[in-house]
């Protein structure tokens, strides 16, 4: 369920164009245009806008984007403006190359792996090899800390079915494997592996309902039970996107705001990517976990035209 709000009429993408080119003229850039045209079209209309425009201009209109915004408005503008593959194919390998990889940077990976449909994943590959002369799993053998490759590796790699198909016979006995591993600290085990970065969604959640009927328990507090080093903090945050991507960017988007400081990144990362999906249902796991509206958080801890674009996604009538 988005949260994006999109005009019952769409005007044509040359109308779009050249408000947005108006925008960019003079002095200053009407940022406010831009919100309105580019925070209400999703990513095909995006599409044709930018092709258009550089037909049009002879002009990239990422590169306009580049030139005329600044600071986390611009980061957040871009990303939105990238097809979502390319997006999210940088924000990997930005997360690959960043000097501290921490599960919160590292965590997008397993966003794009587990959060999104195996067809996403297979285009995210193909944009990263385009963009970057490397495949993600080159890289990620080669940046990332080594607790966290093999976990990584096998997610990325897979292709799960993607149609809702469950056996609950296989549920049981892969629940019981995956307690055995769990139990034995081993969670890079190839079997513990292998049932979760190949098994379909639907078939993930049947298991991880009999592991908690089973056993008492719900596998990811098993999980950060094991106390194994650093790799039940990756599993986590695996085990969230396949059961509930909602709770997991719900979490998210609280420890972006809380503290002293708001991490921008991590904030815009979680609404620009889920806007299109299931932000609805992150705002309703937020109230249910935290007891007040994302909304008000966003607007309280964001300022300027960055929260005015980021509540626009939101769906808010800026």
């Amino acid at each position: 369920m988005a949260t994006l709000r999109i005009p019952a009429v769409v005007p044509s993408p040359a109308e779009d164009c050249e408000k947005l080119k108006k925008s960019f003229q003079g002095l200053g850039t009407d940022e406010k245009a831009l919100i309105r045209i580019l925070g209400r079209r999703n990513s095909n209309q995006r599409r044709k806008i930018k092709d258009t425009y550089q037909q049009l201009y002879n002009k990239s209109l990422i590169d306009c984007i580049f030139a005329e915004l600044s600071g986390d408005f611009q980061k957040a503008v871009m990303l939105w403006a990238y097809d979502p593959a390319e997006r999210d194919a940088r924000l990997a390998n930005e997360a690959i190359k960043s000097k501290k990889k921490t599960v919160t940077k590292l965590q997008v990976i397993v966003e794009i792996a587990c959060a999104n449909s195996p067809h996403h994943l297979v285009a995210v590959r193909q944009a990263y090899c385009s963009l970057f002369e490397s495949s993600l799993e080159e890289d990620i053998v080669k940046h990332a800390p080594l607790p966290f490759q093999k976990i990584l590796v096998s997610l990325v790699s897979s292709y799960r079915y993607d149609k809702e198909v469950v056996d609950c016979n296989v549920a049981n006995i892969e629940a019981t494997k995956l307690h055995e591993a769990i139990k034995a600290k081993k969670l890079d085990s190839d079997e513990f592996l292998w049932i979760l970065s190949t098994r379909n969604l639907y078939q993930l959640r049947q298991t991880f309902q009999c592991y908690n009927d089973n056993y008492g328990k719900s596998i990811d507090k098993d999980i950060m039970a094991c106390k194994d080093g650093t790799r039940e903090s990756i599993m986590k945050v695996v085990i969230w996107c396949i059961d509930s991507p909602e709770k997991h960017f719900a979490e998210v988007i609280k420890s972006a705001i809380v503290g002293l400081g708001t991490d921008e990144n991590s904030l815009t990362r979680a609404i620009v990517t889920r806007a299109e999906i299931d932000m609805m249902k992150v705002r309703g796991e937020y109230f249910n976990c935290y007891r007040t509206s994302l909304d008000n958080a966003v607007i309280g801890d964001t300022s300027g035209d960055y929260k005015d674009f980021l509540m626009t996604l939101l769906g808010a009538n800026i």
